[in-house]
Formats: C-alpha cells, sequence, structure tokens
C-alpha cells in the first residue's frame, strides 16, 4: 500500500459515520457502543505488540548490541513521560480543545445574524476535528504510515473515528463530515514527515522509534478498555528521544 491510505480509510469512515449519524440518530444502544470500544482496545493491543516486537529488529540489536535496546526504549519513554508532564502536554491538547470551543461559543453568541444551522454546522466541524486531530494515535498512525511500517494503526484510529462521528453526527449534524479537510491537513503533514525521516533516519533508529511507539499504544488500549486513564499525551517526546539514544548508543559503542 502507498504512504498516505491511512489517512484515506479514516476520511472515508468518518464520513460514512457522520451519514450514519445523521441518519439513525442515537438508536445505538450504549451497550453496543460499549463492546465495540472494548474489541477496539484488544486490537490495539493486538498491533501494539506488533510494534514493540520492533526492540529484537537484526538492524537495531547489530547497531546498539542485545542489551541496549530494551534500556533505549525504557529511557525513551521515561525521559519523555518526565518531559511531556513537565511540560503538561495532555493537559494542553485538552485545554486547547477546551479553548476553541469556548472560542467558538462566544463569537457565535455575539453573531446576532448567525442562524441555528450555521452554529450547529461550524460547532460540529470544530469539535469534530479536535477529537480526530489530536491525540497519540493521529501522530503514532501517521508517522508509522510514513515510516513504511504499514497503516494499521490509522486503520485501528479510522473504525474508532467512524463511531465517533456517527455519535458527533448524531446531534452536530453534517459539519462533522466537514472535519475531514483538518484530518487531511494533519495526518497527511505527519505522514509526509514520516516519509521524511524513513529516507534519512537509519534502520536502528526507526526500529527504535517504532518500538517506544508500539509501547505507548499499549496505553491507548488501557484508556480505551477502561483500565487506566495513562497519559499517553505526555509520553509523545518520547518518539524524538528514542532515536537520540539510539544514537548515543551507537557513538559509544
Amino acid at each position: 500500500m502507498f504512504p498516505g491510505v491511512g489517512t484515506l480509510v479514516n476520511v472515508v469512515t468518518v464520513l460514512l459515520g457522520t451519514g450514519i449519524g445523521v441518519l439513525v440518530g442515537h438508536r445505538l444502544p450504549v451497550r453496543t457502543r460499549d463492546v465495540v470500544t472494548d474489541a477496539l482496545g484488544l486490537v490495539t493491543l493486538l498491533i501494539a505488540g506488533s510494534a514493540a516486537i520492533s526492540i529484537q529488529d537484526p538492524a537495531f540489536v547489530a547497531a546498539v548490541g542485545p542489551s541496549p535496546p530494551m534500556l533505549i526504549v525504557l529511557g525513551s519513554l521515561l525521559l519523555g513521560g518526565i518531559i511531556g508532564s513537565l511540560l503538561g502536554i495532555e493537559d494542553r491538547l485538552e485545554g486547547f480543545g477546551g479553548w476553541v470551543q469556548q472560542r467558538l461559543r462566544r463569537r457565535l453568541s455575539r453573531e446576532r445574524g448567525a442562524s441555528a444551522d450555521r452554529q450547529r454546522f461550524i460547532e460540529g466541524f470544530v469539535t469534530a476535528s479536535l477529537v480526530f486531530c489530536v491525540g497519540p494515535l493521529t501522530v503514532l498512525g501517521s508517522l508509522n504510515d510514513g515510516l513504511g511500517n504499514g497503516a494499521d494503526q490509522l486503520y485501528l484510529k479510522s473504525a474508532l473515528d467512524g463511531f465517533a462521528a456517527i455519535a458527533f453526527a448524531a446531534s452536530l449534524g453534517w459539519g462533522v463530515g466537514a472535519s475531514v479537510l483538518a484530518l487531511i491537513g494533519v495526518q497527511g503533514s505527519l505522514t509526509l514527515l514520516g516519509a521524511v525521516l524513513g529516507d534519512v533516519l537509519p534502520a536502528a533508529h526507526v526500529a527504535a522509534l517504532t518500538a517506544t511507539g508500539g509501547l505507548m499504544l499499549v496505553g491507548v488500549a488501557l484508556r480505551l478498555l477502561r483500565v487506566k486513564q495513562v497519559p499517553v499525551g505526555d509520553l509523545l517526546p518520547g518518539l524524538l528521544i528514542a532515536p537520540l539514544l539510539t544514537a548515543l548508543v551507537v557513538t559509544l559503542r
């Protein structure tokens, strides 16, 4: 498959979910939605395992030795988590979404001539754009798609976004579908970045990044399964640290 296919599938599922949401409303029972979320959580664990296995990648082991790969991934997560928590990345992402929604409501309330349909469309667009474009799967999936590791993570995200689109469109209408414009911009840019990194970074560095991202996906799975709300957003700096630590070990070795 070509790079970017994951984003294309994501766009299709959001549009389908929007159409279903507008047509059927809130007819899906809560129990059904919970079962679907649990199933997606289990699949996320499977995808996470397939990514984390990159810790045994022959190029990675050959470059740094048999013992350092585990320490590199551990160090990446620890340092990334410390930096992310000090910067408050998870809270900032959530705060950004809340800020945009508040600004939207204030602006629309000042526009006396704004129709209810227009307000509903804009709110649907902004809300869905934030949910679909701000999250760990967006970053991890798009980068891996660009790196040539496959689009499995974006396929998973597509399923999640499709069901979310049904729920949003049931109350916010067709504006949810318009969010695919933001989706294409954000995920397309990250996929392009991944393609560039894939051409620049050696195979060992890419394997370190992939393995670290795989463990972050475990955190996403735990959230989907409602086991623990792991602040995966705070761990995202680890994706930058993993190749740097790999380069350091290769240099010292």
